[in-house]
């Protein structure tokens, strides 16, 4: 029995199985490198889906966390402390775009994770007084109730009905549907600017405009989920820059915390009021040490031009897979740092298999699209040897596909 297989073993005994027996126990990391329990190294290209935004180990967040825990570890939000405040004030600074940046004012709702602060979201567009909220067909906003009304994945919903009502869903990128589906009943437009467990599906151009305006038009809020592609993952800080949209309501998480959970609901303008004492709540949200660790995050990004890094990188990345004109790669999409090689079959599960085995973390998003959200500190050189290589897995893939493995 090796390392791995005890550890597996055991999870399966002690751990509820959410998620399948993991093939991998990671027990070290540093920067885009992670280490098995057998002593294997791997190159994170997943970075634990879009979360270790600066990879592993980052001395930054180290030192933050350090320090921030042995001054002052959770004191609750019955009071007030220094890091919660000023990441709010960060998060806030970063809103609007062009000569309006910076000027936006708005309130923040520090929470745990993506999940929660799309509950807090769902709730502000009830406290509206309207009911009806539209979200996208494949969306995925998380797993907890509201969450996952909001998801449009009815396979997922199927086993948790009934799921609270009010939830209509359209096709996304589809700009006529939303038009028909926004009413005077309509709190809000729940979107992803680009869908990432959907396939990392990028809208038409305009879509995200077109959905500012159809809201503004009706007095509907537009609530933009960027717990994926927020914190700079698509060379943007919030990837709705790019659309040089503003929205009433944005969540964030994953990247934020650089590993540690903490998620974030900012509202802007009135709907910054919606939210009174006793309307919602969270015991460990915002805690110093957690926000601390998003600080370092934040500052980081800033300090080591980390934006623009993941522009180019991520043009870099996509040239090179397109360029090496395998037939089983069909094209790229996505933006920055959240790629999807979209597949001419529906073999990504069996890429993911052999892209593990040759040292490689990704992960199978669709059955035809493979999703690459490594950390923004990722080498060009580690980029090059991942392209270099892919070719064989690909080969290894369309070969055990086609023997009937997965």
């Amino acid at each position: 029995m090796t390392a791995t297989t005890d550890l597996q073993q055991r999870w399966s005994g002690a751990l509820m199985n959410t998620y399948g027996v993991p093939r991998v126990a990671l027990v070290r990391g540093e920067g885009a490198v992670v280490t098995d329990a057998d002593g294997k190294e791997y190159l994170d290209l997943l970075a634990g889906i879009a979360v270790n935004i600066l990879g592993h180990a980052h001395p930054a967040i180290v030192e933050a966390v350090t320090t921030q825990l042995s001054t002052l570890g959770h004191v609750s939000n019955l009071y007030a402390s220094e890091p919660a405040v000023a990441l709010a004030e960060h998060l806030l600074s970063q809103m609007g775009v062009g000569d309006g940046a910076g000027s936006v004012t708005g309130r923040v709702f520090l929470c745990n994770s993506g999940t929660e602060a799309n509950e807090a979201a769902f709730k502000l567009a009830r406290a509206t007084g309207r009911r009806k909220i539209i979200a996208a067909e494949k969306a995925f906003h998380g797993r907890t109730m509201g969450a996952l009304a909001l998801t449009g994945q009815p396979d997922k919903r199927a086993p948790f009905e009934p799921m609270p009502p009010g939830v209509e869903h359209v096709p996304y990128g589809d700009l006529e549907a939303l038009d028909r589906a926004v009413d005077g009943d309509t709190a809000a437009v729940f979107l992803e600017p680009i869908m990432g467990e959907g396939g990392v599906v990028v809208p038409p151009e305009g879509y995200l405009a077109g959905a500012r305006r159809i809201t503004a038009e009706r007095g509907a809020l537009l609530i933009l989920d960027e717990v994926q592609t927020g914190i700079g993952r698509t060379g943007w800080f919030y990837a709705h820059q790019a659309a040089g949209i503003v929205p009433d309501v944005m969540t964030l998480a994953k990247g934020l915390g650089g590993g540690m959970p903490i998620g974030a609901c900012i509202a802007t303008g009135a709907a910054a009021e919606l939210f009174g004492p006793g309307k919602h709540g969270t015991t460990f949200g915002g805690n110093p040490v957690c926000a601390s660790a998003a600080l370092a995050v934040l500052k980081t990004i800033a300090a080591e031009d980390l934006l623009s890094h993941a522009d180019n990188l991520g043009k870099t990345i996509s040239a090179g897979i397109e360029g090496l004109g395998h037939p089983l790669v069909d094209h790229v999409r996505g933006a920055g740092l959240l790629l999807g090689v979209v597949l001419t079959e529906d073999v990504a599960p069996a890429v993911e298999t052999a892209a593990r085995d040759a040292g490689y973390l990704v992960n199978a998003a669709q059955p035809g699209v493979v999703r690459l959200a490594p950390p923004l500190i990722l080498t060009e050189e580690q980029a090059e040897g991942f392209v270099a290589a892919l070719p064989g897995i690909l080969d290894t893939a369309a070969a055990e596909s086609a023997a009937g493995g997965k």
